[in-house]
């Protein structure tokens, strides 16, 4: 009884996501119905572009807490960050960027898998917490000791990374850690 409690309490916090993000007069239109934890269709529609950007709908991994839009690239124009959330708590987040191309079209920009970084990664255990600010992307985490081979305890330190938007290959744009810190868990 007490797990169809819990598994209640985290379906609530996953409502369907409709929402519309903008800076000035151009943003987008994000819809996401959260129904499955496992996959759902995000459907990205641009508002207020010059010319009539299509509308984009794919499959993620996870559901959609939250979005946020800014000109997170320095071009001027506003860019779209969504934060996607997987595992058995919904406590392991991920980050979808979608960049403006002059209000004219939109593309996606590269996030890292944390879990790919081997010093990064050391004492992560999800609870990721996200923001904007200043044109930077900021991650926060609490870090975990292994006990054992099974059992991990929080620390009472917190990892926060700051991303920003860099050139990638062809053209593409990718985040980049460029700062970490740790602090003590007040």
């Amino acid at each position: 009884m007490l797990l169809v409690g819990f598994y209640h309490t985290s379906n609530a916090q996953f409502k369907k996501y409709d929402s519309t993000l903008k800076v000035a007069k151009a943003g987008y239109r994000v819809y996401c119905n959260n129904k499955n934890p496992e996959k759902n269709t995000v459907t990205i529609t641009p508002v207020g572009f010059e010319k009539e950007a299509r509308e984009v709908s794919f499959e993620i991994k996870g559901r959609i807490k939250s979005a946020e839009t800014d000109d997170i690239n320095n071009d001027g124009f506003p860019d779209l960050v969504m934060y996607i959330f997987t595992g058995v708590e919904a406590n392991f987040g991920k980050v979808i960027g979608i960049y403006s191309e002059k209000n004219e079209t939109i593309g996606p920009i590269g996030f890292p898998d944390i879990l790919d970084d081997p010093k990064l990664r050391v004492g992560y255990r999800g609870f990721d917490e996200y923001s904007l600010m200043e044109g930077n992307l900021m991650r926060r985490f609490p870090i975990f000791q292994q006990v054992d081979s099974t059992k991990y305890v929080p620390s009472g330190m917190v990892r926060q990374l700051q991303y920003r938007v860099m050139p990638g290959e062809n053209g593409a744009q990718k985040f980049k850690v460029i700062r970490t810190f740790e602090f003590k868990k007040q």
